[in-house]
């Protein structure tokens, strides 16, 4: 489905990623998960076209996007929520979600808004609310649901949790399980090993821009030096 393979990435002179590898399957949600500063949110950009990549190789459902722009990358079927969140202020949630809207994909799940309001009953309780007043956990779940508007093929989910109380990341890992039921695979960055694996099926440590570990959840729940190592605080 999505896979990179060898990637360097740089902000302006800066090489932040070198010969980073990962891959999500169909229906899989993968963790690359790793301190603050470790290229989480870097390779996720860079997936999206929105941090310089020199060289190595994008692809996602058989298409290349390495040099591709971030809108092109997005009308493949890439769905990104940006740990900003970077919601409409002055527009109310439905008119957010309106602003998502694309249309349906093949092999890809067909989201309506009556949809998206099952899925986050908060939202549809404020749906004339404009978005500026929401608070950051209603904002994150109303980034989520623009972002299935567009009936994505796979989701980019920049640090989730970042920010939000317990009872908030709570109900997104809620959320992720109902979408993973209906297996469109996420690739999220966290640093919150908790919430990863309640939700991810595979993980890949990153630290200092370099892949440091790839495996099942339980394999790095079991391997307490890689945790130690790369995670701990």
């Amino acid at each position: 489905m999505l896979t990179i393979e060898k990637i360097h990435s740089y902000y302006g002179q800066a090489h932040i990623l070198s010969d980073v590898s990962l891959s999500l399957s169909p229906g899989e949600i993968v963790v690359l998960i790793g301190r603050n500063g470790a290229g989480k949110s870097t390779t996720i950009k860079s997936i999206m076209g929105m941090v310089k990549v020199t060289q190595g190789s994008i692809r996602f459902g058989g298409d290349e996007l390495f040099g591709e722009p971030p809108y092109r990358i997005a009308r493949r079927g890439i769905g990104y929520v940006p740990e900003e969140r970077r919601v409409f202020a002055r527009l109310t949630i439905q008119e957010n979600l309106e602003a998502g809207r694309q249309p349906p994909r093949d092999g890809a799940p067909r989201w309506q808004v009556d949809d998206l309001f099952d899925l986050f009953p908060n939202l549809a309780e404020a749906r004339h609310r404009a978005a500026g007043t929401l608070s950051g956990g209603e904002q994150q779940m109303l980034t989520i649901a623009r972002t299935l508007m567009g009936n994505p093929g796979c989701i980019l989910l920049d640090e989730p949790s970042e920010g939000l109380a317990p009872v908030v990341v709570e109900q997104i890992i809620k959320v992720i399980q109902q979408i993973k039921g209906q297996s469109l695979p996420i690739l999220l960055s966290e640093q919150n090993l908790y919430f990863a694996s309640l939700v991810s099926d595979r993980a890949y440590v990153i630290e200092t821009g370099r892949i440091r570990f790839s495996g099942t959840m339980r394999e790095l729940e079991e391997n307490a030096e890689i945790r130690q190592q790369y995670l701990a605080v």
